[in-house]
């Protein structure tokens, strides 16, 4: 079976990258043998409709099953109509990811997990989202901004652009978040505590992610 996963970086032991549409890489892996082909996202910077365009490309790669962090409306309904089975508010490193799934610990999502259109890039700046707050990311497609209502930005290119792709604050359900109940209602303290931690737990793997890069590139300047 063929696992299509959305991947900040080209290997295994890289983080899940939150984003499906404009996610930085899909790594395609063999669930029998681990082995895997990454491919850089050819529909990062579409101006529209990159969530579809995407989900026709990892049909058309063959996948099976898709893991990733948030799926909107669009993509999540050509994924079902392409059969490929949807795992969503998956996180940890790729390879992770993949025998969770193997291991039955993940379900199948009934439903996307973002609303459509969740946020708009604007320029080459910062990602806004209309009444849900504005978000900075940092990083190659991996950056958050922190802070109840200030959303989250997915950023694409450090020092060039802060952020583009999606932003969600406390009106929109964060990804891999159970949906709010009258114990637990949109923005509610034990809400924006999940948030956190799933914000702390993304900025410590691309943290380390980084710090990998930044060795591998003065190995090789040496």
């Amino acid at each position: 079976m063929k696992i299509a996963v959305s991947a900040s970086g080209p290997e295994l032991d890289g983080p899940v990258d939150p984003r499906f549409g404009r996610c930085t890489y899909f790594l395609f892996v063999d669930a029998d043998t681990m082995q895997f082909e990454a491919v850089e996202n050819p529909n990062i910077t579409s101006s529209s409709g990159a969530g579809i365009q995407s989900a026709q490309f990892v049909a058309e790669k063959g996948a099976k099953v898709l893991l990733t962090g948030s799926c909107g409306p669009n993509a999540f309904q050509t994924l079902q109509a392409a059969g490929v089975e949807v795992v969503v508010g998956v996180t940890g490193t790729i390879e992770d990811a993949v025998q969770q799934f193997k291991s039955g610990k993940f379900a199948r999502a009934d439903q996307p997990n973002v609303p459509s259109h969740s946020g708009m890039s604007m320029g080459g700046g910062a990602t806004m989202d209309p009444g849900l707050g504005m978000g900075r990311g940092m990083g190659r497609g991996m950056g958050r901004g922190m802070g109840r209502g200030m959303g989250v930005g997915m950023g694409r290119g450090m020092g060039v652009g802060m952020g583009r792709g999606m932003g969600y604050g406390p009106s929109a359900q964060a990804p891999g978040m159970p949906p709010p109940t009258q114990d637990n209602p949109p923005g509610s303290p034990e809400e924006e505590l999940q948030q956190l931690k799933q914000q702390a737990e993304l900025l410590r793997q691309q943290m380390e992610m980084i710090t990998k890069k930044i060795d591998d590139i003065t190995k090789k300047n040496k």
